[in-house]
């Protein structure tokens, strides 16, 4: 099973009619995807009953993508909300605790930083993190090269298939070391997920700019990419029950449009909002 969505739920104006509520958002999203990825909880852990109002708002069959903490992941700049490791991560599990109960979290999303490189202590942080979250389907994704070298690329995925790590791939600009090669392999047979960043490769390595989310995922995937891609996803679905595909791409308002156009090249239905047609001007000389 290949089913396709976009990170977060708010910001594609294409999937709403004018006027939608923000507390609508996420009912309408959910005819339009059946996954979604969160991103908000990068920034703050969300609050148990949030998290429980949004599994009681989605369709049997839904499921989050809960992007981690940043705290757990290496980004956190500035003091730290939580007094230990312990406390962030029993945050962290209480959050996604109403989601797994009912059936919706597909997984939470590990994405290391640029300067997370192969090393002991980093695959020793992984192995600690992966206890942490026992219980927890969790996705891993790097973004430093080393991880993939030729050298290490077979050990990786070895270690990750060892360890339960779901393999995050990624489609991405190969712009040095602080970007992925795409290595389409399953590590779990329950699901693999995959991530598309775009391939904008001026704009990646920006993030010291003010308008740096603007242009990092301005990208447009063009048919071929996308075809290209449908049959990754196939050999993919071998491998995996699941195969989660996340478009990344909305700096420029892309990712829904590429979503959809992925799903009819895969032969799945697409919904599209209701043609509203405006009322005709009645006239006076012909009734």
């Amino acid at each position: 099973m290949i089913v396709i969505g976009l990170t977060g739920w708010r910001d594609h104006d294409s999937l709403y009619a004018p006027g939608t509520a923000a507390k609508d958002k996420l009912k309408v999203y959910a005819r339009h995807f059946a996954i979604v990825e969160m991103d908000s909880a990068f920034y703050a852990v969300q609050p148990p009953d949030r998290m429980a109002r949004y599994a009681e708002e989605t369709p049997e069959g839904f499921g989050f993508v809960v992007k981690a903490y940043q705290g757990m992941t290496g980004h956190l700049r500035g003091k730290p909300y939580y007094d230990n490791d312990n406390d962030m991560y029993g945050a962290f599990r209480d959050s996604l605790t109403p989601l797994r109960e009912a059936g919706k979290l597909t997984a939470a999303l590990f994405q290391y930083p640029p300067w997370f490189d192969c090393n002991k202590e980093n695959v020793r942080l992984l192995r600690e993190t992966k206890k942490r979250m026992e219980g927890f389907p969790c996705a891993l994704e790097f973004r430093h090269q080393s991880w993939f070298a030729p050298e290490m690329k077979e050990k990786t995925i070895a270690f990750m298939r060892d360890e339960g790590w779901i393999h995050s791939v990624c489609d991405e600009p190969q712009a040095g070391s602080g970007s992925i090669p795409t290595v389409p392999e399953a590590t779990c047979p329950d699901l693999t997920l995959v991530r598309m960043h775009g391939r904008n490769v001026g704009g990646w390595n920006q993030s010291g700019n003010a308008n740096w989310r603007e242009v990092r995922y301005l990208y447009d995937y063009n048919e071929s990419e996308l075809n290209e891609w449908g049959a990754t996803l196939a050999r993919l679905a071998e491998g995996s029950r699941c195969v989660g595909v996340i478009f990344n791409n909305n700096s420029g308002g892309h990712a829904a449009g590429n979503a959809k156009q992925m799903m009819r090249l895969l032969g799945q239905a697409v919904y599209e909002l209701p043609v509203v047609r405006e009322p005709e001007q009645l006239d006076l000389f012909n009734f």
